[in-house]
């Protein structure tokens, strides 16, 4: 008998989240912030050197001087301003949504000039009578927050404390005249007067001298404070005293269209490559691909909800990692009905697959997410600002990936199930009732891929061979053509032009050699109506020169060009950090598998991984695309795409060897990883699938700023599938059967061992 409350939960559940997502999907997303490139800004890595021999930069300085630079960027109305410090030495400054960017990198460029002053705004001291890094927040007598600072001559601040004491004072002024006032940048133009009494006054500070002239190198500053404005006023001192001089080493800007344009662009093509996910679901494992939609939609919904409670600012590579991780979504649903399908074509009922198919599939869903995690984990360490986001976007896909995909799928469908309505209806799953044999007889079903039995491991030579051609030809590829490196590593600068109307590649180099005297490394026009002209110069563009560019060119076309400039010492670091990235990932990969499975394992793994790496790298060399920053993004990506999938495998063979509990010879062990080759095929290309729709569509429809991405996502998920089904499994079996008469492979039971046991 059908128990329809079961059922009518599950419609219940359904109207609840469609009418959350539905009625708050609007706010959550106006509430993002956005990124440069998907609203405009600029971005620039500041040095951060001493102007004077003999000056230290530490920690403390550094903190007082994003302080300053914070104060600053406040003055321009910004308020998503994102400054952070990197490297112990190195200012990161990002600014989204700058109208004027010229105004705003000279403001930030500008060297820090602290001065005290009287009301009437003559000068009486600088950041050099300061004791470098000596203001700091105290308390006073009463045991309130207050500043104290040293100066370095006693006798000279008794002069000026006594000058300003003995001023007489002017009835007509609503402040007292006994007053040092404390600026940051004076402009002549703004006067004390005007500042006095306002919620957020240009000047820092203006304390009295209540108890006359001070004699003493020590002052303290006393006020309405609270700890924050206090240790604020100090951190801003100190600011102030250090002289430091801010060299920009690497700036990108993007104009304002470019930002609404790869936005629109990114979104649709995203909408389209979902939507192609959903279909395909639906159409191949009919209701469970029902149940994944709806799964997915919220697994969307709660990636942005999570994005926006954590004050995360969304970028191009962001929203690609949320496409990709829709695709990776669903192999957490695609591992598990293939694991349930399987268990009805042995014969078992309905409820019983359900139960089967959800605790066999769990281990290899929790392992194959894992080890995403390490390589986006590493990504995020070393990773700069849009990388960094994609991987913190790819972070919480997988993590809420988990949650709906496995445990919301399982509700969702187990409301069903245990409504006994899919009873004796195998078909909703995608099982012909005549493919399912009888648990009566023993009848065990053969491992087969589209009904058929492959030997795929009997062609293991076949493919050892190709890969070895490929990866000798790719070798002479690379050694011949090598890389189009962009910027990134190369150092120089890239201007990229957004035009109304048709352009060419000489005209583009015309102008700038006529009307700026730059000579372009190179030019390419794309696009077809917007059409947009990048223009290469190995060397750096000044500030100057930026600014001419940029105002030429939204002149000329109505729209301001984005502009990126790259020192040497910023490529060759970014070199480094992308070298470090793979191999942190590699490391990581193979000690968690060897822990969770065997050393064997993880190596096979790892070499598989390099192979579909390094058949990237290749593809970019033969077409002569940039490669960038990005596309290291993308590289370890696949890294983690490809280990998850060669993981999923191998799970597959140490669940059959367990069957087995000992394999004695090699024929025997080959044929439990053709097996679980043919088992796992379905599942392998399925989620492949899904994933190139999504990545296809980014390459067809996004933004032009991320078809690179796109492209070496395509090509990696095509070399990862391969390597996992013909490379990685059949590599161990060729390494682990060496000596397997002689040492038979057992599965032991011991609880920390993770696999099979020689």
């Amino acid at each position: 008998m059908v128990k329809r409350g079961r059922i009518v939960a599950f419609f219940l559940v359904v109207i609840l989240v469609a009418t959350t997502i539905g009625t708050t999907i609007t706010g959550v997303t106006k509430d993002i912030n956005l990124g440069l490139d998907l609203q405009g800004g600029f971005e620039i890595l500041y040095d951060v050197e001493p102007l004077n021999e003999g000056q230290e930069i530490n920690r403390t300085a550094l903190e007082a001087t994003v302080e300053s630079l914070t104060r600053r960027v406040n003055t321009l109305g910004i308020s998503e301003a994102n400054i952070t410090i990197e490297d112990e030495s190195k200012i990161r400054v990002q600014l989204a949504g700058v109208e004027n960017q010229e105004e705003a990198r000279k403001l930030l460029s500008t060297t820090a000039e602290l001065s005290f002053r009287g009301v009437e705004g003559k000068e009486y001291m600088d950041g050099s009578d300061i004791v470098e890094g000596s203001a700091q927040q105290t308390y006073d007598q009463m045991n309130n927050p207050a500043v104290s600072l040293e100066v370095k001559s006693a006798s000279e601040f008794y002069e000026v404390s006594k000058e300003i004491v003995n001023k007489e004072q002017d009835p007509s002024t609503p402040y007292r005249d006994d007053l040092l006032v404390i600026w940051l940048d004076y402009d002549e133009d703004t006067s004390f007067a005007e500042e006095y009494g306002t919620e957020d006054p240009a000047y820092l500070s203006a304390p009295a001298f209540s108890d006359g002239p001070v004699r003493s190198t020590t002052v303290q500053i006393t006020g309405d404070f609270t700890v924050e404005s206090a240790k604020q006023l100090a951190d801003l001192i100190n600011a102030g005293s250090l002289p430091v001089e801010l060299e920009e080493t690497y700036s990108t800007s993007v104009g304002a269209q470019f930002g609404e344009q790869a936005m629109n662009k990114t979104v649709i093509a995203g909408l389209i490559g979902i939507a192609l996910i959903f279909i395909y679901m639906i159409v191949y494992y009919r209701f469970p691909g029902v149940i994944s939609v709806v799964t997915l939609s919220a697994y969307i919904y709660l990636v942005l909800l999570v994005f926006e409670l954590l004050q995360g600012i969304l970028t191009l590579p962001g929203i690609a990692a949320i496409i990709l991780g829709v695709g990776m979504a669903v192999d957490a649903n695609i591992i598990t009905y293939e694991r349930i399908k399987e268990e009805l074509k042995t014969g078992k009922s309905v409820k019983s697959a359900f139960k089967a198919g959800n605790k066999r599939s769990l281990t290899t869903i929790l392992d194959a997410n894992i080890t995403t995690l390490i390589a986006a984990a590493v990504l995020f360490t070393f990773g700069t600002s849009s990388v960094k986001g994609f991987a913190t976007m790819l972070i919480i896909s997988i993590l809420v990936s988990f949650i709906t995909s496995v445990y919301a799928s399982r509700l969702f469908l187990g409301l069903w199930v245990n409504s006994r309505f899919l009873n004796k209806r195998p078909q909703w799953f995608g099982v012909k009732p005549k493919k399912i044999h009888s648990l009566k007889d023993g009848e065990e079903p053969e491992a087969t891929f589209l009904n058929r039995k492959f030997d795929l491991v009997g062609a293991r030579k076949r493919f050892f061979a190709l890969s070895i051609l490929l990866i000798v030809v790719g070798a002479i590829v690379l050694g011949v053509f090598r890389l189009n490196l962009g910027i990134d590593f190369t150092s120089g600068s890239r201007v990229s032009i957004l035009a109304n109307e048709k352009i060419e590649a000489e005209q583009v180099e015309e102008t700038f050699e006529s009307e700026f005297g730059l000579n372009t490394k190179q030019v390419v026009i794309s696009g077809d109506q917007d059409q947009i002209a990048v223009a290469r110069f190995e060397t750096e563009l000044s500030k100057a020169k930026v600014a001419e560019v940029q105002n030429y060119f939204k002149e000329e076309y109505g729209s301001t060009p984005n502009i990126s400039t790259v020192s040497p010492i910023v490529g060759q670091q970014l070199a480094k950090n992308a070298a470090l990235s793979v191999l942190y990932a590699s490391i990581g990969i193979i000690i968690y598998v060897a822990i969770r499975f065997e050393l064997f394992f993880a190596v096979t793994a790892i070499l598989a991984l390099l192979h579909d790496a390094f058949f990237m790298i290749v593809l970019f060399s033969i077409t002569q695309l940039e490669f960038d920053v990005t596309i290291i993004a993308a590289i370890l990506t696949i890294v983690g795409y490809s280990i998850n999938d060669t993981i999923v495998t191998f799970d597959r063979i140490r669940e059959n060897v367990k069957l087995r509990k000992k394999v004695k010879s090699f024929k025997e062990l080959a044929k439990i990883v053709n097996d679980s080759l043919l088992q796992t095929m379905a599942r392998s290309l399925n989620t492949v699938l899904t994933v190139v729709f999504a990545a296809i569509m980014l390459f067809v429809f996004g933004a032009s700023s991320i078809t690179n991405f796109a492209f070496a996502l395509v090509i990696g998920l095509i070399a990862g599938t391969y390597s996992s089904l013909f490379i990685a499994a059949q590599l161990w079996l060729v390494w682990r059967g060496k000596n397997i008469k002689e040492k038979p492979i057992e599965y032991s039971k011991k609880k920390n061992t993770g696999g099979p046991q020689v």
